[in-house]
């Protein structure tokens, strides 16, 4: 695993970086400048050969807990190959959404390319034990599937349904209530940590792991509704609890985790919270400012809860059967 840096100063937790500033060579000297220059800032150090005739190790510096404003494709360019743990991403969906200083609307031809291009540089910068996980639209997620497992020969490991009770009604035909997120990795070596995401057993057995049970591939979070007090003014913000499931299953405290349409900043919120590292990227400059306010915002609890994140398994010996009462994120829900 390639050495981690953090500077003595604590003074200023992000600090942006120059264009460039982030590829210079590595050595005890520079990294004590850049500590000056990004009091705060935090480093990973990679080395890769860059010389086959004569051996040569060229470092590189990657500075991360950063915030960067720019194109996807263009920032991701910027970073050193295999540097990246988990990558989470929720691009435009192109349904016409208003994302401030740019409108989710191309030809679909057009919206390929751009699905393409940032679809390369994810998979260039994830490490051989790296996932990705992307969240789409049904108009666009079959293409989808057929990128990342076809063109560009990623191990599939799961498709995710997301599903939610609130949305806008339909008179002709069935309202949406889900959203669908692919789950994919580098290879058939990877990091899954079922454990971290256990729920309780609907029901006590002998042959059932007591310790919790795989959540499956239909999860149940709530919308941040826009009467909730943690509401942001991003048309696509997602729930805190959904985030913190990828990334307790898919990456280990220290790890990087990037995203690179961060939008409200919930991936590095929640990536922050659980001790990784992290990179974020959004064209939006308002975003960009929204996120850091949130990420420099102390920590009172995430927005959102698996209903059956709470419940006590029936049938438990010694416990009378009887009603379930389960703590939801919008209350009590009592059952049977």
């Amino acid at each position: 695993m390639p050495p981690r840096y953090r500077s003595n100063f604590r003074g200023v937790r992000h600090a942006y970086v120059p264009n460039g500033a982030a590829r210079g060579r590595a050595s005890s000297s520079n990294l004590d400048v850049l500590s000056l220059l990004f009091p705060g800032a935090e480093f990973i150090l990679h080395t890769s050969l860059s010389d086959h005739y004569n051996s040569v190790v060229k470092n590189e510096i990657m500075i991360f807990n950063q915030l960067i404003c720019g194109d996807a494709v263009t920032e991701m360019s910027k970073l050193p190959d295999a540097c990246v743990d988990l990558l989470i991403a929720d691009p435009p969906y192109n349904l016409g959404k208003d994302y401030g200083n740019n409108l989710d609307r191309k030809a679909w031809a057009e919206y390929e390319t751009f699905t393409r291009n940032w679809l390369g540089q994810a998979v260039r910068l994830l490490k051989p034990t790296g996932s990705l996980y992307v969240f789409m639209g049904v108009r666009f997620i079959s293409r989808l599937f057929g990128l990342l497992e076809e063109e560009l020969g990623l191990n599939f490991n799961g498709w995710i349904t997301w599903h939610y009770t609130q949305g806008m009604g339909r008179k002709s035909g069935f309202s949406p209530r889900h959203e669908d997120i692919l789950y994919f990795t580098r290879s058939e070596q990877f990091t899954f940590n079922l454990d971290a995401v256990r729920i309780p057993q609907k029901y006590y057995r002998e042959r059932n792991n007591m310790a919790g049970a795989n959540p499956g591939d239909v999860w149940t979070f709530s919308h941040v509704h826009y009467c909730s007090a943690e509401r942001l003014p991003h048309p696509t913000q997602k729930p805190e609890a959904l985030l913190e499931r990828i990334i307790n299953a898919s990456s280990n405290p220290g790890d990087l985790v990037l995203d690179p349409f961060v939008g409200s900043g919930t991936t590095c919120r929640v990536a922050q919270v659980l001790g990784r590292a992290w990179l974020g990227i959004d064209l939006n400059p308002e975003y960009i400012i929204m996120s850091q306010q949130r990420l420099d915002a102390p920590f009172d609890g995430f927005d959102s809860l698996d209903p059956r994140a709470r419940r006590t398994p029936k049938d438990l010996p010694g416990v009378k059967s009887g009603p379930m009462t389960l703590a939801t994120d919008s209350g009590v829900v009592r059952g049977t």
